[in-house]
């Protein structure tokens, strides 16, 4: 996946709110596609596919950003009975995909293309791939096959705030969560890469985050939250979300 000019139709930005799918829409905007629509998919439960964490408060993010927002929701998934991790990943695709065929019947000039913030993972990269392949649309993927620590700095580097919402692996306690991922953090994440081979983004399901501000964004977005921690991982319960 690379970087592509711009093409007739609009584009769709594959949107969850966390650091990596927002750089790829700050990036896109950046460049000057058409960005006419956030997309963000609600995962219930364990996804292969998607962000988890606080995918409700993407509709803080647009509102802030300024673009209409898609949802799909969890009904709209049937990867009950997959077998395996591939056969999740083709089923939690589906509903995706349905969801930018209509976009792209009603977009003026259809569907240009969608952005992406994978940076290393083969598995959501192929099906983002071969499903914008079916649909005969681009894809922009910024952030593809990037240094890790070079790309935290570009965020950081553009005025990117972001926090930690999700921990889940060695090295990474109860201290994270709710953390702001800044210059610090990204030395400890380094740090952390050459002791257990944590990757520096959490590109492996190791932490997840959400984007309160950026240059993109109208307005910051604030949050209240709890701590909840199980023994070896643990997660922010937002308890209250606004714009600032």
């Amino acid at each position: 996946m690379s970087d592509c000019e711009a093409s007739t139709g609009r584009w769709v930005s594959l949107f969850s709110g966390g650091k990596d799918s927002s750089w790829a829409l700050y990036r896109a905007l950046e460049e000057g596609l058409d960005v006419a629509r956030l997309l963000t998919v609600h995962p219930e439960g364990d996804s292969y596919m998607y962000h988890v964490p606080a995918t409700r408060l993407t509709g803080l993010a647009a509102e802030s950003v300024g673009i209409e927002h898609v949802n799909v929701e969890p009904a709209d998934f049937d990867a009950a009975n997959a077998t395996d991790a591939g056969e999740q990943g083709d089923a939690e695709l589906e509903p995706m995909e349905r969801a930018l065929a209509d976009l792209a019947d009603d977009l003026e000039g259809g569907l240009a293309g969608v952005t992406a913030g994978a940076i290393e993972s083969e598995f959501q990269t192929s099906r983002i791939e071969a499903m914008a392949e079916r649909l005969g649309c681009e894809v922009f993927a910024p952030l593809w096959q990037e240094d890790p620590i070079e790309l935290g700095e570009a965020m950081l580097d553009a005025g990117f705030e972001i926090t930690i919402l999700q921990v889940a692996a060695y090295g990474l306690d109860e201290s994270w969560l709710g953390r702001t991922l800044d210059r610090d953090a990204l030395a400890e994440l380094a740090a952390l890469n050459e002791e257990y081979g944590v990757h520096p983004l959490g590109e492996g399901g190791e932490f997840e985050t959400f984007v309160t501000d950026g240059p993109h964004m109208e307005r910051p977005i604030e949050l209240d939250y709890e701590q909840v921690w199980e023994g070896d991982r643990g997660h922010v319960e937002i308890t209250d979300a606004r714009l600032g």
